[in-house]
């Protein structure tokens, strides 16, 4: 017995995509105070030498604290057949199927057969694409209401913050995660905002609803940790006339903490060298919790996300992470990667960009709206859409839309199968999921996105959104998609209780 299920499509034309426009800087400039301003991995020959176990709770990886609760439900199979499939991977299937049985994709392809009690998803005229990953979202630690109380993004109480972790400051019941999950995102990283040279660790979380942030949590995924070179860190300690105040004080900075990092790992090294030696007057060096944070990055345990605008430092810090001996995953915002587009793309850096946000500040000024297709464009390279924005994240198809119009322009012609892989595949390797989500491969997870078109239509919209197979948004279903009070209102201010 097959179970029907489907949705009457929108009707579309001819693919339409965002003219250019500028953004305005008042605009953009009061987005960045709220969200960042003021507000796999691999390691260098350096870092080998210090990768042995450190003993005792410091060698526990992050996974293992304030554990994810998040379990896949149980649910129907599902069959979306007869639509037009972007994998992730480069490829686009016409007139084809895909196959999601125990929370997972089992198969895509052309006549797939349904198991039984299946739900069916009429695909004709509709686009298919993995679930989109946003890795730079304040939603949870800048919730809305935005006010005060809620404001939990920048723990600006020091340049140099590494024990903090974004996943203590999420608020599950932001409406913003609502919002995201209409616009087809499945997975985020939440980041500590950029006030700090190291501003903390991130986190990865499922967009599913929770009371509870280890409800969300992405179970298994590496932690980032977020850094920022440039103007934040400097003004925001400068204008307390506390160090940093410039550039180069920035770089002394981040250096002072690599070396106590590579010190403590030393130090923990050499406790367990005694140790085994059976040295049982041998002590363990005193727990450090900035410190195990930037241990882990060392070893490989945590990835680093940088936040930075300029090429001139973009090309510093790479020679930085080869000093210390780590690497970082991308460089977030990075309006002037083009410039350097083939030394991100030789030291497998990504690029994680806006499409067309500039000047609303000095070390924005020389962004251009062809960035993501010219980092897209370097052999290898690696080109990300993020939001950085509690509304853009509403919208990432069609900031990836206007990237293809900016390239097209600029004779790069990117298909949209190339283009979904800013949003997917791209994102995931960045944040070390690539082998779990991303792509629509077999036995990957079912985090999958049903739009009504082209996905990067001005007209393209999620009908259905998949997480783990389960079905999690409905256009036509309002009522399955939970709403936060601050959505809904309090019932006492509508007059519903006397």
């Amino acid at each position: 017995m097959v179970n029907s299920y489907f949705v009457q499509g929108v009707r579309m034309g001819s693919r339409v995509f965002i003219r250019p426009q500028a953004v305005a800087t008042m605009i953009v400039s009061a987005v960045l105070v709220t969200a960042c301003a003021t507000t796999p991995n691999k390691a260098g020959d350096s870092a080998k030498a210090v990768q042995l176990a450190l003993p005792s709770a410091s060698t526990a990886r992050s996974s293992e604290f304030y554990p994810s609760t998040y379990h896949v439900p149980s649910g129907p199979p599902t069959l979306i057949r007869h639509a037009t499939v972007l994998t992730g991977t480069g490829t686009r299937l016409d007139d084809a199927d895909v196959l999601i049985v125990n929370g997972k994709i089992q198969s895509v392809g052309s006549n797939l057969q349904a198991p039984p009690q299946s739900r069916i998803v009429e695909g004709n005229g509709r686009w298919v694409t993995p679930g989109l990953i946003d890795v730079h979202s304040h939603l949870g630690v800048y919730p809305s209401p935005a006010v005060e109380a809620n404001s939990d993004g920048n723990e600006a109480t020091s340049p140099t913050t590494p024990n903090v972790w974004a996943e203590h400051s999420v608020w599950p019941q932001d409406p913003g995660f609502r919002t995201a999950l209409a616009g087809g995102i499945t997975s985020l990283q939440i980041l500590p905002g950029s006030a700090n040279l190291i501003g903390g660790r991130s986190v990865i979380l499922k967009n599913v609803p929770s009371v509870t942030y280890q409800g969300m949590k992405f179970p298994g995924a590496p932690q980032g940790l977020k850094m920022a070179c440039g103007e934040n860190p400097k003004r925001v300690y400068g204008e307390r006339n506390i160090f940093p105040s410039t550039r180069m004080g920035n770089m002394a900075g981040y250096r002072a903490q690599w070396v106590e990092a590579q010190e403590y790992v030393r130090d923990q090294q050499e406790y367990a060298r005694k140790h085994a030696a059976g040295d049982k007057d041998a002590k363990p060096p005193k727990r450090d919790v900035k410190l195990d944070t930037l241990a882990a990055v060392l070893k490989g345990e945590i990835i680093v996300h940088m936040h930075c605008y300029r090429a001139d430092e973009m090309a510093t810090i790479l020679d930085m992470s080869r000093e210390f001996g780590y690497h970082v995953a991308a460089f977030h915002h990075a309006v002037e990667a083009y410039k350097i587009a083939d030394l991100l793309a030789e030291n497998g850096v990504c690029g994680a960009m806006w499409a067309d946000w500039w000047g609303f500040k000095m070390e924005s000024y020389d962004g251009i709206p062809e960035n993501i297709a010219f980092v897209d464009a370097a052999p290898n390279g690696c080109a990300i859409v993020h939001s950085d924005s509690e509304e853009g994240i509403q919208r990432l198809n069609q900031e990836a839309a206007k990237a293809i119009a900016y390239g097209r322009r600029a004779g790069l012609e990117i298909p949209p199968e190339r283009a979904i892989k800013w949003l997917t595949a791209n994102p995931a390797k960045s944040i070390g999921v690539l082998d779990r989500t991303g792509t629509l491969e077999p036995g990957k997870m079912g985090d999958v996105v049903v739009w009504n078109g082209d996905p990067f239509s001005v007209y393209a919209l999620a009908e259905f959104v998949l997480i783990d197979g389960a079905l999690r948004y409905d256009r036509s279903n309002p009522a399955l998609t939970p709403q936060s009070d601050f959505t809904l209102g309090q019932p006492a201010a509508a007059g519903v209780y006397p």
